[in-house]
């Protein structure tokens, strides 16, 4: 499995709309900012057939820190949350993205 970069994907979709590098850049950027600056705003993102952005609220908790066994109060905070579309979920096969997968069975896949 590769790492694929920014840089990669801008070079792959300059070539593919034959539109210089510099600009495709610029595009992608700029979209990569909207995301950013709609979910800094609280709002939910919806892309049809790629999935959804939104934030969620994780509750305040109380945890342990592991080397001095000690409570830890945790605060609440703002998460990004991203849940699969449909056709995202049927090209990636065998992961805990496809189509059919229940979620007991994605969670205890996940960590092995």
């Amino acid at each position: 499995m590769a790492t694929i970069t920014k840089r990669d994907l801008t070079h792959r979709i300059a070539e593919r709309i034959n539109q210089t590098r510099v600009v495709t850049e610029t595009t992608i950027q700029t979209f990569l900012d909207e995301v950013i600056d709609e979910l800094a705003r609280g709002n939910r993102l919806e892309l049809r057939e790629f999935g959804i952005f939104e934030v969620k609220m994780r509750a305040a908790r109380q945890a342990r820190n592991p080397q001095s066994g000690a409570t830890v109060h945790v605060p609440a905070r703002a998460v990004v949350h991203f849940k699969a579309g449909r056709r995202m979920k049927a090209l990636v096969p065998g992961s805990i993205l496809s189509v059919g997968a229940n979620a007991a069975g994605a969670q205890g896949s996940a960590g092995e």
